[in-house]
């Protein structure tokens, strides 16, 4: 892939911040300013970091998918991770989760029609006490997640998009 001048300046000053022979280091950071200028990181853009970056392209591969704030292909303008991690499927993280995608009409990993929801299960996002939890595009998160406060959440977000 080729990436613009900006870009590869940005990788640039990312790369900088390790010693020479440690420039992977940088690969989140490379994969973070693909996916914020793209909205997600294709196999294309993680094929253009590894050789940018001089690794393997399935090592930047390993790192796409095992973190859930990569989008390996495009999502809604509001993404909805609901963890269903062990401890929050014991306080509804499953049945909340089903909740969300039942009102938006997806099924998980789905993308609702007018392209505004992306939803999807999440592993753990650290907060299992205030379950069920969600992230909101990757930062916001939202804790205690009834019924009734997803419902108040999808009427919230629709109206901000209307």
């Amino acid at each position: 892939m080729n990436f613009s001048d900006a870009t590869l300046a940005r990788f640039a000053k990312e790369v900088a911040k390790y010693p020479a022979d440690q420039k992977q280091s940088a690969v989140m950071a490379c994969l973070a300013i693909v996916q914020h200028e793209q909205g997600h990181v294709s196999a294309e853009a993680e094929e253009g970091i590894a050789a940018y970056l001089g690794m393997p392209p399935i090592a930047v591969h390993e790192v796409t998918t095992f973190y859930n704030m990569y989008n390996q292909q495009p999502v809604g303008s509001f993404k909805l991770n609901v963890c269903t991690n062990l401890p929050c499927q014991l306080r509804d993280g499953q049945s909340a989760l089903d909740h969300v995608c039942s009102r938006l009409g997806v099924e998980p990993y789905g993308t609702t029609d007018d392209g505004r929801f992306t939803v999807q299960p999440s592993e753990c996002l650290g907060a299992c006490a205030d379950a069920p939890v969600m992230l909101v595009n990757d930062r916001q998160m939202l804790s205690f997640m009834s019924r009734e406060r997803l419902d108040e959440l999808l009427d919230t977000l629709k109206k901000a998009q209307g």
